[in-house]
């Protein structure tokens, strides 16, 4: 393995170093990108930090996807002497946070590489939303990475017990933490996530407190932070890219900015794992084609019946598969052009039945 203390401080690994060695063979050295700007990169190498932009051809080559971000591990010419390196290629992620980009014809993009917890930041104020969650752990579930709940400003909080069990009944699993970072209430929960070489990213909507749990974390004034807005709980985005950041307890922490959207991109999986309850009761329904409304014997249904299931939280899970099932018939022409025999069967069969209902004689 690279003896490099800096590297290792980072994350840096036996697998990571295997990964490498046909960059090696080029004369190139690892890096790992700790700021993401328009303009290029920030990276930490075994000399230090160093200001590095993409070549061409990777940047031509890669797709969205595969282009370098916060987080990656990089292969560099450091080039001495010249004000910044050159990225040849990105080694292999252990994770990937993807979300579609916005846009109408946007494709996928990377918020963050190689974590290995996610903290899904929510604020305990009027505007904590279970739905918005819902789809933060439908993403951190197809990243690979460990989702972990972080609602701030509990200290704030008017039914904190109420707000935790409320989150808590959609985590399934997942661990859900209250804390102050005003106040320090919970922050210790926070530590065996933060383990030294591990990497964590924070995620969530502007306003939600990301920043300010990140300067608390460093223990310093790392992120500019702005006040919430007292009218409607929102706030403005403050950070404004993606960093990277070694934390004084040995753990890294990626700051990402505020989203005001976060589309799913081939998650498939990540919904499943995130309404797994309802995907059980659903194998529970008379019918193998039930679909959920008032069929007899909707095993889902009668969850909701008996109080056993927030209906809100069937109607997000068929809504994030609706919007899964549009992308890939958007990505896919022919899946797009079965999709649209199959409806328009549909309506020629349903037109059908109106006519047959007209022409019955009066009884």
């Amino acid at each position: 393995m690279l003896n490099s203390p800096l590297l290792a401080a980072y994350g840096w690994s036996d697998a990571l170093q295997a990964a490498f060695a046909p960059f090696a063979d080029q004369g190139l050295v690892p890096g790992r990108i700790v700021v993401q700007q328009r303009g290029g990169y920030r990276l930490i190498t075994e000399a230090g930090e160093i200001d590095a932009r993409a070549t061409g051809p990777l940047m031509k080559a890669a797709t969205d996807i595969d282009r370098p971000t916060a987080g990656d591990w990089v292969a560099v010419e450091a080039r001495p002497g010249q004000t910044t390196a050159l990225v040849h290629g990105v080694l292999p992620r252990s994770t990937a946070f993807i979300r579609k980009a916005s846009g109408p014809r946007a494709g996928a993009q990377v918020v963050a590489a190689n974590v290995d917890v996610a903290l899904l930041v929510a604020s305990l104020n009027a505007n904590l939303n279970p739905r918005r969650l819902e789809r933060y752990l439908a993403t951190t579930h197809e990243s690979g990475a460990q989702p972990v709940i972080v609602l701030t400003k509990a200290d704030l909080a008017e039914f904190l017990d109420e707000d935790v069990a409320e989150i808590e009944a959609i985590a399934l699993g997942a661990p859900v933490l209250a804390l102050s970072a005003k106040t320090g209430q919970g922050l210790e929960a926070l530590a065996q996530w933060m383990q030294p070489g591990r990497t964590a990213v924070l995620l969530g909507s502007s306003g939600a407190g990301k920043s300010t749990l990140l300067n608390v974390l460093a223990g310093e004034e790392r992120m500019a932070t702005r006040e919430v807005r007292a009218t409607d709980d929102r706030g403005r985005h403050t950070t404004t890219h993606r960093e990277l950041v070694l934390l004084p307890s040995g753990a890294l922490i990626l700051d990402t900015p505020g989203m005001r959207e976060l589309g799913l991109w081939d998650a498939d999986e990540g919904v499943s794992a995130t309404f797994a309850d309802i995907e059980e009761l659903a194998t529970q329904c008379r019918f193998r084609d039930c679909a959920h409304g008032d069929e007899p014997g909707c095993a889902i249904q009668a969850a909701i019946d008996a109080g056993e299931l927030d209906p809100s939280r069937l109607y997000n899970y068929e809504k994030l598969q609706a919007e899964l099932a549009h992308d890939r018939r958007r990505q896919d022409p022919v899946a797009a052009l079965e999709n649209r025999k199959l409806w328009a069967s549909r309506h020629k069969a349903g037109k059908a039945r109106t006519k047959a209902k007209r022409r019955m004689p009066d009884e």
